[in-house]
């Protein structure tokens, strides 16, 4: 089932120089850290002046499908979504 949820949330990321790409790698959420995967799918956006990152990924068990959107404003991170991969 899948949950809006809309709340800032503490995310590590890595740079990979080789890759020239950014990743999530940990989300922290609900006193819970979640290893992250690989990124499913990526796309940005301008929202005004402001560009805004959008990661859909799963945790490395591929248990819990999260949505994540980084607003390079002012590098706060929200968890738009979360999803256990089953309907409702």
């Amino acid at each position: 089932m899948r949950e809006k949820i809309n709340e800032e949330v503490s995310v590590v990321m890595y740079y990979s120089a080789r890759l020239k790409q950014a990743k999530p790698h940990i989300l922290h959420w609900q006193n819970t850290d979640y290893d992250l995967g690989k990124v499913d799918y990526y796309h940005n956006f301008m929202d005004g002046q402001t560009k805004m990152h959008v990661y859909e990924l799963t945790d490395k068990q591929e248990t819990v499908h999260f949505r994540l959107r980084l607003d390079s404003s002012n590098l706060h991170w929200i968890l738009e979504a979360v999803s256990d991969g089953l309907a409702n």
